[in-house]
């Protein structure tokens, strides 16, 4: 199987977490989107515990900093991402109640019932959209709410070749109507659900890694794991533009009952 085939977790996590701290964003999304999702939940306050599992670098966390008063954790397992993180909050003046911290969503340290909120913008899928559900959810308050952006399936059937990307990338990709009867057995009332537009793929997320993927060769060159890792990240830009009528992020916000 050629590289650029190969599941982006077939890499080192050093490269990955190399690249992706050169990004704004980690993931497909945008301000407007998260504060549109923001939208759907009405608890929040000063006094607010907000949790933002699989936060990066924090470029929606500052964004639901800046739409909101409460207290904001951000959990990542990449210690640099989290040195970044912080020093964003400082420079935006939110280090007083925008703090973030090096743990696994897997092993997270939150007391039962501490948080109004828990965030995750496209990285509930490292431990899987059902299991973060469940496991999460006596972290929140009764009455609580989980907002998390996932890969979905936009239609039933797809072709071949997109099918058997997500199936090795991430097995838990479904239907909208499938995760939202997801969400509601896990022990949520489903809120809201809407698609992120694909301009949070194509402008957002893939439009600023042109630049970066050459900057990243340059500094690596020679480094063929580095090459093999930047073919794979061009040929998934590639697929998505081949396949996005079939597939793309959802959001799904939930509020605990």
């Amino acid at each position: 199987m050629s590289k650029e085939n190969t599941s982006i977790h077939d890499f080192d996590l050093n490269i990955i977490c190399d690249y992706y701290a050169t990004l704004e964003r980690q993931g497909p999304g945008s301000p407007e989107i998260t504060v549109k999702a923001l939208s759907f939940i009405d608890n929040l306050n000063k006094d607010s515990n907000i949790a933002d599992i699989g936060c990066g670098t924090g470029g929606q966390t500052m964004t639901l900093a800046q739409h909101t008063e409460g207290h904001i954790r951000g959990i990542d397992l990449f210690p640099r991402f989290i040195d970044l993180f912080n020093s964003n909050a400082s420079k935006l003046n939110l280090q007083d109640r925008v703090k973030g911290v090096v743990e696994s969503m897997d092993s997270l340290s939150f007391q039962d019932e501490e948080l109004d909120l828990i965030w995750s913008e496209g990285a509930i899928y490292n431990i899987g959209f059902e299991r973060g559900l469940k496991e999460w959810r006596r972290f929140l308050k009764t009455g609580g709410y989980i907002a998390v952006s996932e890969a979905t399936w936009f239609t039933e059937e797809r072709p071949k070749e997109i099918e058997e990307f997500w199936m090795d990338a991430y097995p838990g990709i479904d239907t909208i109507p499938n995760k939202v009867a997801q969400m509601q057995s896990a022990g949520y009332m489903p809120v809201a659900t809407f698609i992120v537009p694909d301009s949070c793929w194509t402008e957002d997320f893939y439009k600023p890694q042109v630049a970066a993927h050459k900057a990243f060769l340059k500094e690596n060159a020679g480094n063929k794991s580095a090459e093999d890792f930047i073919a794979n990240q061009r040929h998934e830009i590639q697929l998505y533009h081949k396949y996005k009528a079939y597939y793309g992020y959802a959001f799904f916000i939930g509020k605990k009952i």
